[in-house]
């Protein structure tokens, strides 16, 4: 297996120009990742990117304001991911105001259904009689199923961020930043972006129509954004600037409390303090309880948590979400175990001590709703890219075994776009997939069970055409050391408020030289460190999670370490703390 690593320190931007007022620290964080000028760093409303700028959103706008106008039933259609559940309760929420009535929503159970507006999906919604049916976080793909809905009679608005096809479906209109012709210029925006945006645009309509009065009064829309925050976050979308906006501005409104029940009841659950909520506490604590309900049973309840405005009420739907996340951990775990067994003994099968540059797995006993989630965990463990399968489900929820259906799950590396990847092998191999779609580093498709063999020499066929060796070796990026002088309580808690960090706006991360005072494991799997530099005297506190004494240079006392500061709460006590990513001999 690859296990070369090297440190590398982070180019910064030669051109900067922020403040000289600017923290020096802050300065080469901000550089590091691109930013020239404090106009990239302004989280003001009016920085973001005009409406107007996505292509067939006056059309679509128009649509909903003609069915709101009209009293027609609306039916949201979402997906079963955090920005699927997000997405649906925005829109929900946006109606509700707009129209002084209830919209209704439908997502589809993956066990069931699986991704997107199916026909099948779409029979099922026709039976509830919408005039309108709106997709949010879906339906770019969804040619079928807008066909479907068109021969009931349903108007169809597709609102999706993800990558288009070769033919578009025939909807009434689409609103997604990559369809063909779209000139917004940050194609990264979640799937609650976009559906955030069209709700915008129909506000824009129906006051233009003098829709609102004293007695329908006009929404403050951002009293949403705690809902486009989260929803951004857990999708893990790029963070540009307008996705950068967005969060920042929700993240202010959750701070104050002035976001919706659920999310703080989540945040109570997860044991965080929602005055100090940054976007690292939805990646890690709020998004995996959300997605929980998904993967396991069926988003409803994660819906319904996010569209309560009841705090009672939502605290008990989330401590539900919470126990689902703890049986997802379960079933993670026990799966991870397995994986790992089946490739060490694919490891000892080889000729030479290397995996296949990409990994294509299989177990009958692999949970459908958990593969993502298993193939992004071998994908971090081995750092190449992994596809996951696990048997699927017919209609009414049974595995049919035999030549049934296999969902998989596909996580990859930033050196290969693994969407574009499954599009190579279902253009060879006509039939091969049954369907596909995602991003660059993540992507879902589904293959027929008798096709697994075949389909997995292919996969490894066109890893192998634009992958070598040398795009594994796995590069820890640092912005360099901190100053014996900024390694401090005060720095950790300005750089963890400086963000939003996310994707592609990494947390800042340095390496730094460090005498090794004591350690112990802590937990059974982390390992507990006390760190000194050689030229302070000051023991720092450290912790490298799901590392042991394994990971500790052999007879060395001196180590260089990538860490992030952090600041430890204890009993109310607050203290300076390393978490460790990545240890190797000074």
């Amino acid at each position: 297996m690859n296990k070369h690593k090297a440190i590398q320190r982070r180019e910064p931007n030669p051109d900067v120009m922020l403040p000289e007022a600017m923290p020096s620290i802050l300065r080469r964080v901000y550089a590091n990742r691109n930013i020239a000028t404090a106009e990239e760093l302004d989280y003001s409303v009016h920085s973001l990117l005009p409406v107007e700028l996505l292509k067939g959103i006056a059309a679509a706008a128009a649509l909903v304001a003609d069915a709101i106008v009209d009293q027609k039933r609306i039916l949201i259609v979402g997906d079963y991911d955090a920005d699927g559940a997000t997405s649906t309760a925005l829109v929900m929420r946006a109606l509700r105001a707009f129209a002084g009535f209830e919209p209704d929503y439908l997502v589809p159970n993956r066990f069931e259904y699986g991704y997107g507006l199916t026909p099948a999906i779409v029979d099922v919604a026709q039976r509830r009689q919408p005039d309108l049916i709106i997709t949010v976080d879906n339906g770019i793909s969804s040619i079928a199923g807008v066909e479907c809905a068109h021969s009931h009679n349903i108007a169809v608005v597709i609102t999706d961020h993800h990558l288009a096809g070769g033919e578009l479906p025939q909807a009434d209109a689409i609103v997604n930043p990559n369809q063909p012709g779209c000139g917004f210029p940050e194609k990264s925006i979640a799937g609650v972006g976009v559906a955030f945006y069209l709700m915008l645009a129909t506000r824009t309509e129906l006051r233009a129509r003098n829709w609102f009065s004293d007695s329908r009064q006009e929404p403050n829309m951002a009293s949403m954004l705690d809902l486009v925050a989260l929803g951004t976050v857990a999708d893990v979308v790029p963070l540009e600037k307008n996705n950068r906006l967005m969060v920042q501005l929700g993240l202010q409104r959750i701070r104050k409390r002035q976001c919706c029940a659920g999310i703080q009841a989540l945040m109570q659950v997860a044991g965080k303090d929602i005055t100090q909520c940054v976007s690292q506490d939805f990646g890690f604590f709020v998004a995996p309880r959300l997605n929980a309900a998904g993967r396991l049973e069926d988003m409803a309840v994660g819906i319904e948590c996010l569209l309560s405005d009841d705090p009672d009420a939502a605290l008990i739907m989330a401590k539900q979400l919470h126990t689902l996340n703890q049986q997802r951990r379960e079933i993670e775990g026990a799966m991870l175990t397995n994986a790992l067994a089946n490739l060490e003994t694919l490891v000892s099968s080889l000729d030479q001590s290397t995996l296949p540059l990409g990994l294509c797995l299989y177990d009958e006993r692999w949970h459908q709703g958990v593969v993502g989630l298993l193939a992004s965990r071998i994908k971090d463990r081995f750092h190449r890219p992994v596809l996951a399968f696990a048997d699927g489900h017919d209609v009414n929820g049974v595995c049919p075994g035999g030549d049934g259906e296999l969902k998989g799950s596909a996580r990859s590396i930033p050196s290969l776009h693994i969407r574009d990847l499954l599009a190579t092998v279902a253009s060879r191999h006509p039939g091969l997939v049954q369907k596909f779609g995602g991003h660059a580093m993540a992507a879902g498709l589904s293959i027929k069970k008798s096709d697994y063999d075949t389909f997995r020499a292919a996969f490894e066929a066109a890893i192998a055409e634009q992958l070598n060796a040398d795009d594994l070796d796995t590069i820890i990026y640092s912005d360099g050391s901190i100053p014996v002088n900024e390694m401090s309580l005060q720095t950790a808690a300005m750089l963890r408020l400086a963000g939003p960090w996310g994707q592609q706006f990494p947390e800042p991360v340095f390496d730094d030289v460090f005498k090794i005072i004591s350690w112990r494991i802590v937990g059974d799997k982390h390992l507990k460190i006390e760190l000194q530099r050689d030229d302070d005297a000051q023991v720092i506190d450290a912790i490298a999670f799901n590392h042991t004494d394994t990971d500790l240079p052999a007879d060395c006392d001196l180590i260089r370490a990538v860490y992030r500061l952090d600041v430890n709460e204890f009993r109310g006590v607050h203290k300076l703390q390393l978490i460790v990513e990545y240890i190797e001999a000074a």
